[in-house]
């Protein structure tokens, strides 16, 4: 397993799922990754597990910004082992290929004003999968540049080259070659996609492989928020830079998150998570997520050292607090993850354990664990099976 260093960490965390061309997103995720300062949460904090998912293992994303692939194709192999099937890993790259061929015709569509880059959100996976399909990976890496880990800045700067030439428009009228031209890059870097390919003996197209093998319903599938500025219990687009395709959520009040990744766990289901990883109490390193008390800039040195060397108490939150983090870019779209169960610490308090991809390189071999109140307030979207949602606010939702 291919391992990130700080410096590929940060570039691959400026591109994530939300926020991919933002340099104030990036300043915040160094920050944040340079400010794990306790050498191990390992000594201050005691988990014991209460529920864990079958998952398939960790993988590493590397320098690029496919955590939504990464997150959301975890959460389908997750699907896959729920309902009995054999696990295989699902290609990330197979995902994102087809997620950049679609957001380059929408920017072509809209002259220019989409944000491009990296990102993705969590419904992009089931969107792809019921469009194009699915493949394993061992059919189609997106390795076909000559490194061993995910390195896209490159075909990134000439994609979106491409595409800025194509929107200014020198020829007074679009011709249907540039999407040739367009793939054409992104086959360069990614690979050509096969039309059949063989998997275990047996021939497949994507379309055939994901009815046979995966075996998933895509319309099983639903994407969660939760914004006081939009009412509960229905329907809106969710305006962040990299929902290029302006998806619909369902909205819900900020309890029902934990309430319905509660009732998903406690039935079976995991979730895939959308959340801001550009906080103080964000640390990979240590493995932990949680809301200071304090805030950060009124804490004394000793507490910023100490930090991550326990349990501690949390900020109260509320959903003008999480609205107005929102509004204000406090709290930004950063990163895709993968819910996978629920434990507590010596003093009985509960957190969600989170699958990353960020390979195994931190203190729980690249799993998190993070509290309610983290969740509740930083949470962009999380996806999953309507049969995880409490019968009580499925009727509320009209699901």
């Amino acid at each position: 397993m291919l391992k990130l260093n700080t410096k590929a960490l940060v570039v691959a965390a400026a591109f994530l799922v939300g926020g991919g061309s933002s340099v104030f997103a990036q300043d915040n995720l160094v920050n944040s990754l340079q400010n794990n300062r306790s050498d191990s949460s390992k000594f201050g904090f005691k988990f014991t597990e209460i529920i864990n998912l079958q998952n398939t293992s960790v993988k590493n994303q590397g320098s690029s910004g496919t955590c939504w692939s990464y997150s959301g194709n975890s959460f389908l192999e997750s699907e896959m082992i729920r309902n009995g099937r054999e696990t295989v890993e699902i290609s990330q790259l197979f995902t994102a290929r087809n997620v950049y061929v679609e957001k380059g015709k929408n920017y072509v569509r809209l002259h220019g004003g989409l944000s491009l880059g990296e990102g993705g959100q969590l419904h992009d996976v089931i969107n792809m999968y019921q469009k194009y399909g699915a493949m394993p990976r061992e059919a189609y890496t997106g390795l076909n540049y000559g490194t061993e880990g995910n390195k896209l800045a490159e075909m990134s700067a000439i994609t979106d080259a491409i595409l800025a030439a194509v929107v200014k428009n020198p020829n007074g009228k679009l011709t249907p070659n540039w999407l040739n031209a367009y793939t054409g890059a992104i086959d360069t870097y990614l690979g050509k996609v096969p039309e059949t390919f063989s998997y275990k003996g047996k021939n497949y197209t994507p379309q055939s492989f994901a009815k046979e093998v995966v075996g998933l319903n895509a319309d099983d599938y639903v994407e969660i928020s939760s914004f006081k500025d939009h009412p509960y219990y229905s329907k809106f687009t969710l305006l962040i830079p990299d929902n290029w395709s302006f998806d619909q959520v369902y909205n819900v009040a900020m309890t029902d998150i934990t309430d319905i990744i509660d009732h998903a766990l406690k039935n079976g289901y995991t979730v895939g998570w959308a959340t801001d990883v550009s906080e103080k109490g964000f640390s990979w390193k240590n493995g932990v997520a949680y809301v200071p008390e304090k805030p950060f800039e009124r804490m004394s040195e000793v507490e910023k050292g100490n930090m991550f060397n326990g349990p501690k108490q949390e900020m109260t939150i509320t959903e003008d607090l999480r609205q107005q983090a929102f509004d204000d870019y406090g709290t930004t779209d950063d990163h895709g993850m993968h819910i996978v169960g629920l434990a507590k610490d010596q003093n009985d308090k509960e957190y969600y354990i989170v699958k990353n991809s960020w390979g195994a390189s931190n203190d729980y071999e690249g799993y998190l664990y993070v509290t309610k109140a983290f969740v509740q307030f930083k949470t962009t979207a999380f996806m999953l099976h309507k049969g995880g949602i409490p019968k009580e606010i499925k009727r509320k939702l009209g699901i």
